[in-house]
């Protein structure tokens, strides 16, 4: 119990005082690490064995080179192409652009799986087209903060392999695969508002049209890019590599299609990726270490268990504890990224998930979508900075726009979290098993 009250309160007023969430959950493992161990030097050595034994896995690699992969996309004119796409399947539609940014978000998330990579590649292509067709700017940039955190459901996901890692091997092809149906249903919730505006009269009425042989023009640029989302699925489905491989060979083919066959990766822009890439591998490597020794820490002194026991004695109701779980998590969200937010409460609440007989793959969908609405929400989200500069849009001017897409999404993740077919139905059907 001391422990916990320690973990709690330092990490508490630590994020309070802005240091970064990584170094709060660090020295309030370090602080809890004090009180278990006979002295301040083993308390030191414990905490860095574990975060080097955390780190020791296979799994992990995977999230380096599909940060890479992304990272190549956002500079190599894969990005752009799938926007392109984009306009071709929806920009029929009324309030085109803003239908072209969730459907580019979605395709961009299924190649490079970073909500923030998606967010600036498709607001900074879009934004200038917007203002210009005279769409209200906030409502624009809005849209884009809402629908980029598919991709973190959409696979291939880092997200997914986190939680993969932390639950204890949970398999991530089958996560991957469970991941679809609900990254799709969280881009047409935004989708959804963004029709009732446009049929409301209140966006551009200019629509892009395009002949047939400009789409077709259009569509066989972009082929060789959306060949990624088959090769690496594909892939993963048919058993030829597992997930890890897989971001090696999604790295791998970004960069001979953005070098070679698009000629829009210079080498310059090879060595930015690779920079960025690395820079961003530190960030969630520190992150995964700092958060799997807490949670060695919770386990190891019991505190796991006793969370997981209060939680029960609300109720044994299983939709009851799932509907409470939404709630904390989207409260929670607003404050921690996705990366720290699956690494501290995997381990709190899947166990209690598990003994309501809740799949681990479920509840795994249901950690990331819940997370993935948080990315987009204030004070901290991500997206949200992203969006806003790339669109030129002050912060404050988003917040209004946000709430009914908020409200649809959140409709989205009940429906998720209460009918498991929706998460479990196509693993099922494509690997023949759903966890």
């Amino acid at each position: 119990m001391i422990e916990l009250t320690i973990l709690g309160v330092v990490f508490s007023l630590l994020l309070f005082y802005g240091v970064p969430v990584s170094f709060c959950i660090g020295i309030a493992t370090l602080l809890a690490l004090f009180n278990v161990t006979p002295d301040i030097s083993t308390s030191f050595i414990v905490s860095a064995q574990r975060m080097t034994s955390s780190l020791d896995s296979f799994t992990l690699v995977a999230i380096p080179l599909f940060i890479l992969a992304g990272s190549m996309m956002n500079t190599g004119g894969i990005a752009l192409r799938l926007i392109d796409f984009a306009k071709v399947l929806v920009g029929r539609l009324p309030g085109s652009l803003a239908h072209i940014t969730c459907l580019s978000n979605a395709l961009f998330g299924a190649v490079s799986g970073s909500a923030v990579a998606a967010a600036a590649a498709v607001g900074a292509t879009l934004s200038p087209l917007q203002r210009k067709e005279g769409y209200d700017m906030p409502f624009c940039a809005a849209t884009n903060v809402a629908s980029s955190p598919c991709g973190l459901l959409i696979p291939p996901s880092g997200a997914l392999i986190v939680y993969s890692l932390i639950s204890g091997g949970t398999p991530v092809d089958v996560l991957f695969v469970a991941g679809y149906i609900p990254g799709i249903m969280m881009a047409l919730s935004v989708m959804l508002w963004v029709g009732w505006k446009a049929y409301k009269g209140e966006m551009p009425p200019v629509v892009h049209r395009y002949s047939a042989a400009e789409a077709a023009r259009i569509t066989l640029r972009a082929i060789p890019s959306l060949l990624l989302i088959v090769i690496i699925m594909g892939g993963i489905v048919a058993g030829i590599f597992t997930a890890t491989e897989a971001a090696g060979v999604a790295a791998l083919y970004t960069f001979i299609l953005g070098r070679f066959f698009y000629k829009s990766l210079s080498w310059s822009a090879l060595v930015k990726s690779t920079l960025d890439a690395a820079v961003g591998t530190a960030v969630v490597m520190l992150m995964v270490g700092v958060s799997m020794t807490m949670s060695w820490l919770l386990a190891s002194t019991g505190s796991a268990k006793m969370l997981a026991d209060a939680i029960i004695g609300v109720s044994d109701n299983p939709y009851v504890l799932m509907c409470l779980f939404n709630v904390l998590l989207l409260l929670l969200g607003t404050f921690l990224d996705i990366t720290p937010g699956l690494l501290i409460f995997t381990p709190i609440f899947l166990p209690v998930a598990m003994k309501l007989g809740i799949s681990p793959v479920h509840f795994g969908i249901i950690i990331t979508f819940n997370l993935c609405i948080g990315i987009a929400t204030p004070p901290v989200g991500s997206t949200l900075f992203v969006a806003a500069r790339v669109a030129k849009v002050p912060l404050g001017l988003l917040t209004r726009p946000l709430l009914p897409m908020f409200a649809l999404e959140i409709i989205a993740l009940f429906l998720v979290t209460y009918f498991p077919a929706l998460s479990l139905w196509l693993p099922e059907l494509v690997l023949g098993k759903a966890g």
